[in-house]
């Protein structure tokens, strides 16, 4: 008989526990960013896109924290560093024809906190040598300087055109 009182206790303590995070879960959504974040986060993304549309691969990681503890995730694997992320930018993109020309869409912006935010979005380069595209999630954190990424993990998709 204490078995069964210790099972079942157990048993309500864990669908007690159960019901409590499944109903916290539900009370809580990711909120977007306030509104100047967003603009402030959106104002990278468009230096960003600029930058890369003059063919200006140092502008356009500006946008990126100049840290060694930056990560960018992508098909190759792991990369770790602002110096790692250049060399693989100037690797894949050598030129300004490589380039393209670069478009984002469909940004979903969350916040993760005060100063942290998550972007979703859609890449898509228009090239001569041949469409590129894919999407990403980035992980932006506030400095005093600014909004930077932090992390950001990009896939290439298959083009349909």
């Amino acid at each position: 008989m204490p078995r069964k009182r210790t099972g079942l206790a157990a048993l309500s303590l864990l669908a007690a526990f159960v019901c409590g995070w499944l109903s916290l879960a539900a009370q809580t959504r990711l909120a977007a960013p306030k509104a100047s974040d967003s603009e402030a986060i959106q104002a990278v993304l468009s230096a960003q896109q600029d930058a890369w549309n003059r063919g200006d691969l140092r502008a356009f990681l500006q946008g990126y924290w100049d840290s060694p503890d930056l990560t960018f995730a992508g098909s190759e694997g792991i990369v770790r560093g602002y110096d790692g992320l250049l060399e693989r930018y100037q690797k894949h993109y050598p030129d300004r024809q490589s380039m393209g020309e670069l478009l984002f869409s469909g940004l979903e912006m969350r916040s993760l906190g005060p100063d942290s935010a998550m972007v979703l979005g859609a890449w898509h380069l228009k090239r001569a040598s041949g469409d590129a595209g894919g999407v990403f999630s980035l992980i932006f954190h506030r400095f005093p300087a600014g909004w930077r990424i932090v992390h950001d993990h990009t896939s290439a998709q298959k083009q349909t055109q």
